[in-house]
């Protein structure tokens, strides 16, 4: 990876992270690992954010964002991901991740997840904007079904 410090606010370094896919991969280790200083560190920190969890209500802004994740990830459950069925599509600027989380909490499956994750190109790395996941009535495991192609680039 990629991965980069830029000097942030307070003189404390905050990650660059070079492609949305590296900005994701460090978005599901923050949750698996219930970190919520690292979860924040991958969203842009502009106020236009918004996240929605499964069934819950549209948050936006960087301070009920951050309060959603602080009240989730410190639950004490451990939730590992298998991230399936992506497809990418990103252009100069945004970058849309669609996907199926299979999670698991204590060892026990849950049902699928289907999220749909945004990130933006801010300059100098990619972080994210959105975050959506609703419950998935079934996983698309149609017969001769392939994961995406790893990035579909959007002119």
């Amino acid at each position: 990876m990629g991965l980069r410090r830029q000097q942030g606010e307070r003189g404390m370094t905050a990650p660059v992270f070079a492609s949305a896919q590296e900005a994701e991969a460090a978005f599901y280790a923050a949750f698996e690992n219930a970190d919520h200083e690292a979860m924040m560190a991958v969203w842009s920190q502009d106020e236009d954010i918004e996240c929605i969890h499964p069934l819950g209500d549209r948050l936006m802004g960087i301070e009920a964002v951050s309060e959603s994740w602080r009240q989730i990830l410190s639950r004490g459950k451990r939730m590992q991901f298998q991230l399936r069925q992506s497809n990418l599509y990103q252009n100069g600027q945004l970058a849309i991740h669609s996907l199926y989380e299979n999670i698991s909490i204590g060892g026990k499956s849950q049902p699928p997840v289907v999220a749909i994750n945004i990130y933006r190109f801010n300059g100098s790395g990619w972080q994210m904007v959105l975050h959506h996941a609703s419950p998935a009535t079934r996983l698309n495991d149609e017969p001769g079904r392939q994961d995406a192609d790893p990035a579909r680039i959007i002119h």
